[in-house]
């Protein structure tokens, strides 16, 4: 029989109408259509890694020397404060101008390009009052200046060898290069590593954080010389800071820091109070003995 055969299913050969065609293949949207997309994206992921991970800074003066160089840019790890990381002895940091330590200073005026780069951080923003100086004490420390140097902390000496060439650790001036502070909890004591040419901590002891830097008001920690390429290189924290004992003055430089005064008359109160009570028992027992006799 030329028929169908039973149970088949229509038997549909190639070109029937019957047959379902497979779907055409989407055509792939032109690179012009996807380039605004991708813009978007990169700049929102700029806006991020920006604000929560690495930002660029310009060095503007020569406070660093030689360790930064004017004009060099560093990329300024802003993650690790995210998670509670505080500033250390030795690290490179940014900060926000603590109490218009920057008075004075000049202001950048930067074109249109420069302000859009600054702004996804490629570049830094003009209008940051930011400074960027080497941390030497933390919360706790007792840092001091006595001559030339070398610069102590918590007793010990620092071997420095990143200050300037021709440079001593300690300037001997009466503006502050010679100093004996206690840097209390919550903030940080930095100075420049070009000590003869930077307006620091020494010199700002007479704002309101008497040249304290609030631990809040720090950026991140600068941790790449990112360009000029041929200077590329890491700020790494100097061995001096690694020393045995360096720490072991801290607490107690903190409670001294507070009132040293006070901790002496408060130990020194209760012996005063036992004699006094003691003397009053010695004469009250004269007295009676004394009026016994006479009855």
């Amino acid at each position: 029989m030329d028929g169908p055969h039973p149970g088949g299913d229509g038997g549909g050969t190639d070109g029937d109408p019957g047959e379902s065609a497979a779907p055409a293949p989407k055509k792939p949207r032109s690179f012009w259509k996807e380039l605004p997309i991708l813009v978007v994206i990169a700049l929102v992921l700029a806006l991020l890694i920006k604000t929560f991970l690495v930002q660029a800074f310009s060095i503007p003066s020569d406070s660093m020397q030689n360790t930064l160089q004017q004009g060099d840019r560093v990329l300024v790890d802003k993650l690790t404060p995210w998670f509670g990381s505080k500033p250390e002895r030795g690290e490179v940091v940014v900060f926000h101008d603590p109490d218009d330590w920057l008075a004075g200073e000049p202001t950048a005026q930067p074109n249109a390009i420069q302000t859009f780069l600054s702004w996804i951080g490629l570049m830094p923003s003009a209008e940051e009052r930011d400074l960027i100086k080497r941390v030497v004490g933390v919360g706790g420390d007792t840092v001091s200046c006595k001559g030339s140097g070398p610069l102590m902390v918590n007793g010990h000496p620092l071997n420095e060898p990143y200050v300037y060439p021709g440079n001593t650790p300690c300037s001997v001036d009466d503006q502050g290069g010679q100093f004996t502070v206690h840097v209390p909890k919550g903030y940080i004591w930095v100075m420049g590593d070009h000590r003869q040419n930077s307006r620091d901590s020494r010199y700002n002891q007479s704002d309101k954080h008497h040249g304290m830097v609030p631990v809040k008001d720090v950026v991140g920690r600068a941790i790449v010389k990112a360009w000029p390429i041929n200077r590329w290189g890491t700020l790494p924290i100097p061995d001096t800071f690694d020393q045995s004992g360096i720490n072991t003055q801290s607490s107690a430089a903190a409670s001294l820091s507070v009132a040293p005064q006070g901790v002496a008359v408060a130990a020194v109160l209760p012996v005063v109070v036992w004699r006094r009570r003691r003397g009053d028992r010695v004469e009250q027992k004269f007295d009676k003995r004394v009026a016994a006799g006479k009855r």
